[in-house]
């Protein structure tokens, strides 16, 4: 077993229209490498998606977790919420951090998953379109896979939709969009869970669900090649 402690880093993330800051975290022989997607006004310091990432880590896969929006926009988002719900926006940038990580000597040759929290569902899964021999998993947490739209067919990668057992509209949206979906997929209820997944062991029950798909489908060295 091996026991040196992960490396971790601020990144800066280059994309076509802004630069992103972000935290890479690379433990020793990674398996393969998540990139978070969030959403809803949150950011890279998200305690539940950093919560998830840690165990994550723990299981031998690295993370990225950036911020979407640069902080300018942040302060705009703040007052008008209107780059939250930007689809599109928000799908190109992950497509376009996924892009950087290729560049990266550490990262590069890893296997991407991606996992999407509220609106970051819908643009984890059109990077997952859009780099389709890239991405090999994608994990949803009470996202809105169905904002991602036409790009839900053309998804191939394994994706796993976590929804609450008491969030029942989110549920249905995500039994439509899992519908649409081109590749495998499964749906996971968290019983007793609510739209944030507050409740007593549901964050964690979320975080091993996670795990266990991205180890599942992620792979250190698996073959790849660019768009």
């Amino acid at each position: 077993m091996n026991t040196q402690a992960p490396a971790e880093r601020a990144v800066d993330v280059a994309t076509r229209d802004a630069l992103l800051a972000g935290d890479l975290v690379l433990p020793p022989d990674a398996r393969g490498i998540v990139v978070f997607a969030h959403g809803s006004g949150s950011g890279r310091f998200s305690p539940r998606n950093r919560a998830v990432a840690d165990v994550l880590v723990q299981a031998g896969l690295a993370t990225l977790l950036i911020d979407l929006l640069t902080e300018d926009e942040e302060a705009e988002d703040l007052r008008t919420a209107r780059l939250r719900f930007d689809i599109p926006l928000l799908g190109r940038r992950v497509v376009d951090a996924i892009d950087w990580l290729t560049a990266d000597a550490a990262a590069g040759e890893l296997a991407v998953g991606c996992f999407g929290a509220s609106t970051g569902a819908a643009a984890a899964l059109i990077a997952a379109a859009a780099r389709p021999q890239r991405v090999a998993a994608v994990v949803s947490r009470g996202g809105r896979p169905d904002l991602a739209g036409d790009a839900l067919p053309r998804v191939a990668a394994p994706t796993l939709l976590i929804v609450g057992e008491r969030d029942p509209e989110v549920l249905v949206l995500n039994r439509r969009a899992q519908a649409a979906l081109g590749g495998e997929s499964q749906l996971a209820v968290v019983p007793g869970a609510t739209h944030l997944f507050e409740e007593p062991a549901a964050l964690e029950r979320v975080a091993a669900l996670a795990r266990d798909w991205f180890v599942r489908h992620l792979s250190r060295g698996t073959p790849w090649q660019s768009n």
